[in-house]
């Protein structure tokens, strides 16, 4: 329960540094493309054996490390684009809704439980998810660039499968290390290119902002694999549990931190929230 508790909070506190670029007009990308940097790092810097770059170029595990690097930039830019043509309302529940396909992927794949209290809990936490993202006064366009939010739903979710699937037991922080470090070169490259052609300079303020990130990032990928593989919890339940609470706390963060405005049915959402933790729990 401590590595759940503890990618809870990590998570949280990446919603909260976001909340913070926008507020001190920090360039995101630019935070972001450094955030992986140091999330590889801290991949190596954890991992208690010796680094042999050759044999970790020909594990099973590389190939896989090595497309989810390229499909975190990519995930990262659908986001983007997602928030400027259909609306922050549609990307946030595009993102989190994705919860869904790791979380059948375990019931199918795994052959997890599944009886009418677990079933009842993941889609109240599905309808929680759905509602506590929801935010007032956002211009959202359903119908406009409807792929997007579906490539979202999708990228994000083949993200959070793979991650727990391909991880490799004993050498997890490795396997995180080449996900951040691949993403990390690609946005290096992304990164210098626009300095380069659109005369967009690095800011210096950046720094702490990207390593900060960058150090909660790689504590909320690692402590949700750990989690994930904690005897007597089910993958269908962690997901259900992490992305629900997740949700309802930086909502409430946003409440009392940010002054945002919690509409009645965030307020619904947080109670469904709670109920649908219970009975996942409890199952």
């Amino acid at each position: 329960m401590i590595y759940l508790l503890l990618s809870i909070a990590s998570s949280t506190l990446i919603l909260v540094l976001f909340k913070l670029l926008s507020k001190y007009d920090i360039n995101t990308l630019q935070v972001i493309v450094l955030n992986y940097v140091v999330a590889c790092i801290c991949g190596s810097i954890f991992y208690d054996g010796q680094i042999k770059p050759l044999e970790i170029l020909n594990s099973e595990w590389f190939i896989v490390a090595f497309a989810l690097g390229f499909l975190f930039i990519g995930v990262f830019n659908v986001m983007a684009l997602t928030a400027q043509n259909n609306g922050l309302s549609v990307a946030s529940v595009a993102s989190k809704m994705s919860v869904i396909i790791p979380i059948l992927f375990g019931i199918f794949f795994y052959h997890e439980s599944v009886g009418v209290q677990k079933i009842t809990g993941i889609t109240l936490a599905l309808i929680a998810v759905y509602l506590t993202s929801l935010k007032s006064k956002d211009n959202t366009i359903i119908t406009k660039s409807i792929y997007l939010p579906i490539l979202l739903f999708l990228g994000t979710g083949i993200i959070d499968t793979s991650s727990n699937h391909f991880a490799p037991e004993g050498e997890m922080e490795l396997f995180l290390s080449a996900i951040f470090g691949v993403a990390g070169v690609v946005g290096l490259i992304l990164l210098s290119y626009k300095s380069i052609k659109q005369k967009n300079p690095f800011i210096v303020k950046s720094i702490p902002f990207g390593i900060a990130l960058g150090i909660i990032n790689y504590g909320s990928m690692y402590f949700l694999l750990k989690a994930l593989r904690v005897d007597g919890f089910e993958s269908s339940s962690v997901f259900t549990i992490n992305s629900v609470v997740i949700v309802a706390i930086s909502t409430l963060i946003g409440l009392l931190l940010f002054k945002e405005r919690i509409s009645n049915k965030n307020w619904i959402g947080i109670l469904i929230a709670i109920v649908s933790i219970i009975l996942v729990t409890l199952t």
